[in-house]
């Protein structure tokens, strides 16, 4: 049975089907960015009571979509209505008055503050409460929608997983009956990712209306209620979870055809030590960033490296990339020392970084993808002063249709694309230049099912020539690709093993939270 055909009817044990107002209604929504057509006369109904998953490949519109929810864009045409009455959000400030919140991946809190106080931080009323009393207002908050939180505790000494459920709070205090997810299980161990949908249940359960966006089809299938597909700023489908028989089924009627969610992972041998990392210490005021890390890489090898988000990964990978240099300890990059390694400058041959920001470090926003191509390649198109554009931009075409970059011309710039289409150009800029060290940072994050088979199958052809060196929090793609897995907790390597050890694998979870034993 579709949605469609229900989707304002529940049903009550003792009364049988009522009629219920959406909470949202999006009706004919469109919205234009020059020339690109971000969504398309989009109409949906976001249901109390109900976890509605919002899925769709890379440059779809999901994200352009909420954020007209979140009140960051408006409409071209179409409307907004909430509780049945239309409205105008120029601002999120608006949206929230109206009850609509969302959970960013990137939180907004003060470290330096308590969890209620964060809570409560620019609310009427919220400091001329006193602290006891702030804690059992936030305490009681908690405990009514199972997010178990000290009310009490510094938030700077929180997991990424407590401190989601910190910007949860925020939006429940302000009477959100709207919250929407956008990707929220990436900075979060597997224990929390349960915790989290065990929340979500919760609050559906006492009639909020949750909008969850992800890539992981695991995930959705677990946890919505509906799924609603986007495709090429349409939407494409609506229908019931349990209608859906399988992760491949539902990938199928994301992508429209079949999609393995699988790569041929042949034997590659293993070749000389590309990089090899000796008691590498790095400190900051507040303590280790990084606290005698060491391995070796091979070439024809995967290295994953796992840990939540904030636990020494960006400052290992600042220094391995050359950003940071070594404060002690030993580095050596193709069997050269850091320092020596860096002196030199080739574009080809050597290290290629895929960063974790895509728009801000990896590219240039408002550069074109010619440009864009430059920012790493310039030497392989230059003769003395001379520079070869034509070359470089039909070097740039041919990157932009291997790797089906949408929308598909070398003139656009990189604010035009979405989050997964640059991620996919950077990947074909950093192959171009034929690394024997590539260093990967998230690479699928964000990238729908068929884009992310593509971009494993790239790492996994990498191995012939390179050693990868692969960062991710997501345990399915580090398990898939990996030779080895190191853990990494506050700092510090918690383990390094083979991926096919499996009493270690099981216990990576307990790893990643910091538990030796």
């Amino acid at each position: 049975m579709a949605v469609q055909h229900q989707q304002h009817l529940q049903h009550d044990p003792d009364t049988g089907p009522v009629d219920v107002l959406p909470l949202v209604r999006l009706a004919g929504v469109t919205k234009r960015f020059g020339q690109v057509l971000a969504n398309d006369g989009i109409s949906l109904s976001i249901m109390p009571g109900r976890i509605k998953a919002l899925l769709g490949e890379n440059g779809a519109g999901k994200s352009t979509l909420m954020a007209m929810l979140a009140g960051r864009f408006q409409p071209d045409e179409g409307h907004i209505e909430v509780a049945g009455g239309r409205v105008r959000f120029d601002s999120s400030r608006q949206a929230i008055a109206a009850g609509i919140g969302m959970v960013y991946q990137h939180f907004m809190l003060v470290e330096d503050m308590s969890v209620a106080e964060n809570v409560l931080l620019g609310q009427e009323g919220g400091f001329f409460l006193n602290p006891a009393r702030m804690r059992a207002v936030v305490g009681e908050l908690a405990g009514r929608f199972g997010l178990g939180i000290d009310p009490a505790a510094r938030v700077g000494d929180l997991s990424m997983g407590e401190r989601q459920r910190v910007e949860i709070l925020k939006l429940l205090h302000r009477k959100s009956r709207v919250l929407i997810f956008d990707e929220p299980t990436a900075v979060l161990t597997p224990g929390e990712t349960e915790a989290l949908f065990d929340a979500l249940r919760s609050m559906s359960a006492q009639g909020k209306a949750i909008v969850f966006i992800s890539h992981k089809l695991e995930e959705v299938l677990s946890v919505a209620d509906e799924i609603a597909v986007l495709r090429r700023g349409r939407v494409e489908g609506e229908f019931l979870a349990s209608e859906v028989s399988s992760p491949a089924d539902l990938a199928r009627r994301m992508v429209g055809r079949d999609v393995l969610l699988d790569v041929r992972r042949e034997a590659v041998e293993h070749g000389p030590v590309v990089l090899s990392v000796r008691d590498l210490s790095m400190r900051s005021v507040g303590g280790a960033l990084l606290d005698n890390v060491g391995f070796d890489l091979r070439q024809g090898e995967i290295l994953a490296v796992v840990g939540v988000g904030g636990n020494g990964q960006q400052p290992l990978v600042e220094t391995l990339c050359g950003l940071t240099p070594p404060e002690s300890g030993q580095v050596e990059l193709l069997g050269e020392s850091w320092s020596r390694f860096y002196a030199g400058n080739r574009w080809k041959g050597a290290l290629a970084w895929i960063p974790e920001d895509r728009a801000g470090l990896a590219t240039c926003r408002g550069l074109n993808l010619t440009d864009n191509l430059l920012l790493t390649t310039r030497q392989g198109f230059a003769h003395g002063q001379w520079l070869e554009r034509g070359r470089a931009t039909s070097t740039t075409g041919d990157i932009v249709r291997e790797h089906n970059v949408q929308p598909g011309h070398v003139e656009a710039q990189a604010w035009q694309l979405s989050g997964g289409n640059l991620q996919k150009f950077v990947l074909g800029r950093e192959m171009f230049r034929e690394p024997r060290l590539l260093v990967a940072e998230q690479p699928t994050q964000g990238l729908d099912v068929a884009a992310t088979e593509a971009v494993w199958q790239r790492l996994l052809d990498a191995r012939k020539t390179a050693g990868v060196l692969l960062v991710t929090g997501d345990l399915s793609e580090a398990l898939l690709l990996s030779d080895r897995i190191l853990v990494m907790y506050r700092g510090r390597v918690m383990g390094l093993f083979p991926a096919s050890d499996a009493v270690q694998v099981e216990r990576i979870g307990a790893l990643m939270a910091g538990l030796s034993g």
